[in-house]
């Protein structure tokens, strides 16, 4: 029998061009990144999302995508992630959203809102009510191509070495705050500053602060704040949620293919749930431990919501009017807000619930 040799080395070719082509295609590209961070990883369901997120980039890609998170100030400032990821000189960090407020105004409504959207109605409206879309709209002219990567609980609303009973006793207050709301405690005299976690202990334990907001009461509890300030107030309406994004340099994401893209955006999908999980399994212990320590733990008046929230709307406002996308972002938030309140009145027990039948 005589072979068509020519066939088969022909067919030989195809079945080989096409193995190649397979391989090419589902090859997966390295990323080697160094990641800043804004926190610590050691702090509770705030700096640890970005450690896990990583861990599972890494095992999803059989260590291709390799984040390296680096503590904050190793490699730059703990509040300089925004610029220097802007300005390319890294390719990636992670930190709370609105730190960057005074160059981008709009950034602080997706860090947190005061009186606005809590963790799951944050999540619902950036990716499902236009949120991702303005997001893009407002980091893309610097460069930066930021990714929901972690979302939190409601923030202690402050701790105070002296007992505030009135919206008087905010007056000449020295008061560590970021973001919008820090703006709006300005509005009763409080002295406001932006410092980082690991510097408040002993401004409040010297008096350089009266008060001190931060975080979540599992990441306080880590940073010693029942020590220094006997007065722990809540409920968090300045930030109803804390939301944490990946900022990524608009030309390196821009270089990266569609599988690795899809591959660090559904991990920060899995890191938003798990950051959310992690600090709503959590929260209640720490609040009884405070009790049993001696703090007082207290909820604000009627009337000191009331003035925050008179406040609030005074200074939305004013930045409104002064930047067009801050008001067309903070417009969205509320919009979807309005819309989501006769179910979210109606569809949920009321908080309270189990006072109120008396269990």
């Amino acid at each position: 029998m005589k072979i068509n040799t020519g066939k088969y080395l022909a067919s030989t070719a195809l079945v080989g061009a096409l193995a190649f082509t397979a391989t090419t295609a589902n090859a997966q590209e390295n990323v080697r990144w160094q990641v800043p961070m804004a926190f610590a990883s050691t702090l509770t369901a705030l700096g640890d999302t970005m450690p896990w997120v990583a861990d599972q980039l890494r095992a999803m890609s059989n260590g291709a995508i390799d984040l390296q998170v680096a503590e904050p100030g190793t490699v730059i400032p703990a509040l300089a992630i925004f610029e220097n990821v802007s300005d390319g000189n890294i390719d990636a960090g992670f930190s709370w959203m609105g730190y960057e407020w005074g160059t981008v105004p709009a950034a602080a409504l997706f860090g947190a809102t005061p009186f606005g959207l809590e963790s799951i109605e944050f999540m619902a409206w950036m990716h499902f009510h236009g949120g991702k879309e303005l997001l893009a709209e407002v980091f893309h002219p610097y460069d930066v191509h930021p990714i929901l990567c972690g979302t939190i609980s409601p923030e202690t609303a402050g701790w105070f070495r002296e007992e505030i009973t009135s919206v008087d006793d905010f007056q000449g207050i020295r008061f560590r705050a970021a973001g919008i709301g820090g703006e709006i405690m300005a509005e009763f005299g409080m002295s406001v500053t932006v410092m980082p976690g690991g510097e408040l202990y002993q401004a409040l334990e010297t008096g350089v602060l009266d008060g001190t907001e931060f975080s979540l009461p599992t990441v306080d509890e880590q940073l010693g704040f029942y020590q220094v300030a006997p007065y722990l107030y809540l409920p968090g309406w300045h930030q109803p949620s804390t939301n944490q994004f990946l900022y990524v340099n608009l030309g390196v994401w821009e270089g990266l293919g569609d599988q690795t893209k899809a591959m660090i955006e559904n991990a920060c999908w899995a890191g938003t749930a798990y950051s959310i999980a992690r600090a709503e399994a959590l929260q209640g212990a720490v609040i009884q431990r405070f009790e049993e320590s001696g703090t007082n733990v207290e909820t604000y008046s009627d009337e000191i919501i009331a003035a925050f929230h008179e406040a609030t709307k005074t200074v939305m406002e004013r930045r409104s009017a002064a930047d067009e996308l801050f008001g067309r972002v903070y417009a969205s938030m509320m919009e979807y807000q309005a819309e989501l309140r006769p179910w979210k009145e109606k569809g949920y027990l009321p908080r309270d619930w189990q006072s109120r039948i008396g269990e």
